[in-house]
């Protein structure tokens, strides 16, 4: 069964080069506990790379969803009737939103290993968040979405 136009699903998870990264974190441990002996070398790599790991999982458990008439994204829940239209970023434009044009106030979703984004104006007048700027590898199917949640919502 494919999922409703209206419903979309993805994990920022982080890239494999991260995951090498924390192995070799938990060997540079290890090398570290080296002139303690053996029992010391492998609690250094178990730990190292097991702390490592649960950091690198954490940043990478992000989740963008448009499910039930909202848009969730990390901690954040907004209604698709709070929000304008969706604008995808391209690799260029999305740097921009996250540096120069960036506002202060804005709810940002950001993750430096992908390069795409959809920013979303919050419409709320009692919402004093400007817009929503999102990190997704898939930005067309996101804003397509949170349209198809927005005409959803409007017929109901």
């Amino acid at each position: 069964m494919q999922p409703s136009p209206a419903h979309h699903d993805e994990r920022l998870s982080a890239p494999r080069s991260w995951w090498g990264i924390a192995a070799l974190t938990g060997l540079a441990c290890a090398l570290m506990l080296l002139p303690l002996g053996t029992l010391p070398l492998l609690a250094g790599l178990v730990g190292g790379a097991a702390l490592t790991g649960m950091l690198v999982s954490s940043y990478g458990s992000a989740r963008v969803r448009v499910v039930n008439g909202a848009l969730a994204a990390g901690d954040a829940r907004i209604p698709v009737t709070a929000l304008g239209e969706p604008e995808v970023l391209e690799a260029e434009e999305a740097r921009a939103w996250r540096t120069y044009k960036a506002d202060t106030r804005a709810f940002m979703l950001m993750r430096s290993y992908v390069p795409t984004a959809v920013r979303i104006e919050v419409t709320d007048p009692a919402d004093p968040t400007p817009y929503v700027y999102l990190s997704t590898r898939e930005p067309q199917a996101l804003a397509a979405a949170v349209r198809a949640a927005k005409g959803a919502a409007q017929q109901a």
